[in-house]
């Protein structure tokens, strides 16, 4: 079922021209819905890690090691999707010539390489600041390897601004979700009502939906604005349009 953002409401006021006009109150409304969130949970890369750029080149030395056709940032927001697996599939992997963990584990070893070229999205430590001050608990849930996770926030210079980092326990990113309820046990003084998740893909809603919190999706990262709004409208173009409602 398609998430929707908020039911627009408009008022008919009578002008000199005679016409109606109508005024949405959207952003008053989803302001109103975002203003009891005490905890802000985080997706990483293409939410606060601009890292699309490099997934998309480590992605064309894997595929033109195979002869495979390579990807540009178009072609890649359409296709990502979690498990990774299938995005491998979709870009033209054939796993019963080789296992899934090969070409995984040869973009692992290039992506690391390469992750010190990424930077933060603009914004990111203002806005990181600006929950700190309001008193938000603020956490990380990501794909990435744990260690490895942590050990980018470092060196980003903005994990001190998280009370929890979780990872993953591999590279191969099947999903969030077992990890998002081991996140959230340990937040059980806090409402689900009262928490709001932060990402850039349909796994991220996926996540939110099952754990029973709010989710918005940033539509800069690893996946299209279009295929995020088949799926829901609360998708903003800018981190900032988001942090100005909480």
């Amino acid at each position: 079922m398609r998430v929707q953002k908020w039911t627009i409401l408009c008022i008919l006021v009578w002008v000199g021209s005679g016409r109606d006009s109508c005024f949405p109150f959207n952003l008053a409304f989803t302001s109103l819905k975002f203003s009891n969130k005490k905890v802000i949970i985080w997706d990483w890369n293409g939410t606060l890690l601009d890292d699309v750029g490099i997934c998309v080149s480590c992605m064309n030395e894997v595929l033109s090691k195979r002869n495979i056709p390579q990807l540009n940032a178009e072609r890649y927001r359409d296709i990502f999707t979690f498990p990774v697996k299938d995005y491998y599939q979709n870009a033209g992997f054939d796993f019963e010539k080789e296992d899934f963990e090969k070409p995984a584990m040869e973009f692992i070893s290039l992506y690391y390489k390469a992750i010190h070229q990424a930077k933060l999205f603009s914004c990111i430590e203002s806005v990181l600041t600006s929950f700190q001050k309001k008193g938000l608990r603020q956490l990380v849930l990501s794909a990435m390897e744990h260690d490895n996770l942590v050990s980018s926030l470092k060196s980003k210079g903005i994990f001190n601004f998280f009370s929890e980092v979780s990872g993953m326990t591999d590279h191969y990113a099947h999903s969030k979700l077992e990890i998002g309820q081991a996140l959230l046990a340990g937040e059980s003084s806090f409402k689900r009502e009262e928490m709001l998740l932060i990402g850039d893909t349909l796994h991220d809603l996926e996540v939110a939906l099952e754990l029973g919190i709010d989710c918005v999706l940033i539509a800069r990262g690893h996946q299209s604005k279009e295929r995020l709004l088949k799926e829901t409208d609360m998708v903003f173009d800018k981190l900032s349009d988001v942090a100005d409602l909480i």
